[in-house]
């Protein structure tokens, strides 16, 4: 992953106290943090962050931390449940799963920046730990922000129209509170335009590699979000963007 740069950005792997720091600082600000000064000092930190490999993406002229997110590898489906979706969603079914895994999370890109190649550089160092390490199945939390679930009604419509899960991973309830979108929406026809601007583009990028969702959405009031459990497998990525995502060069 060392190395993966556009020309203004760069991705590489937390070093030290600091790098993890400077992270859960933008994900305070991204994920939990009220205007006001608070915003600049809060921390967004947990448990898993001791055992997680963090990835920061940095813009070459200043340093400046853009993006930044984590990592937890494991070695088939017996180890689900270390990752941090088990704790909302039941998945017992990728138990049986028998290939190495990697789980993504807090995915965060500073508010106040937008640059394409931010999200460009984030994914082809993605791509590039995938295929150093055998992975076979990439997953985590998809996120929309707020818990409120109307405004986003036809963005689930779609995914439950097109990209629910295999029956056979498919997870199950576990959260105590819920949206189950496929059995609510299910016959929905959504506006494709108006569901493709309310999805977050976190999980665009994996439903464009050929991604699938769970069949409901976990209320998490503490992030204040709605989230899906989406998973990627590795081999079900179209060549033609599992080649974008390898172009290292601007």
């Amino acid at each position: 992953m060392t190395g993966f740069r556009k020309p203004r950005y760069a991705a590489r792997f937390a070093e030290n106290a600091a790098d993890i720091l400077a992270a859960q600082r933008l994900r305070y600000r991204s994920f939990r943090a009220a205007p006001g000064p608070e915003g600049e000092t809060g921390l967004d930190a947990d448990d898993f962050d001791r055992v997680c490999r963090h990835v920061l993406v940095e813009d070459t002229r200043d340093g400046r931390l853009v993006c930044c997110f984590r990592i937890l590898p494991l070695r088939d489906g017996s180890e689900i449940g270390r990752s941090y979706s088990a704790q909302y969603y039941d998945l017992e079914a990728l138990k049986s799963y028998t290939g190495p895994m990697v789980e993504m999370g807090r995915f965060c890109v500073d508010p106040a920046v937008q640059h394409p190649d931010i999200l460009r550089v984030a994914w082809g160092a993605v791509t590039g730990f995938v295929e150093e390490n055998g992975v076979e199945l990439l997953f985590g939390c998809s996120s929309f922000h707020g818990t409120e679930a109307e405004e986003y009604h036809d963005a689930f419509a779609l995914l439950a129209e097109r990209h629910l899960a295999p029956k056979r991973w498919l997870p199950r309830v576990k959260a105590p509170r819920v949206f189950r979108f496929a059995a609510r929406l299910g016959l929905r026809k959504p506006d494709l335009k108006l569901a493709m601007k309310r999805m977050p583009p976190l999980l665009r990028t994996y439903l464009v590699m050929g991604g699938w969702v769970s069949d409901h959405a976990v209320i998490d009031k503490d992030l204040n979000t709605l989230h899906v459990f989406t998973g990627v497998e590795v081999r079900s990525v179209p060549k033609a963007r599992a080649r974008l995502l390898r172009t290292r060069d601007a």
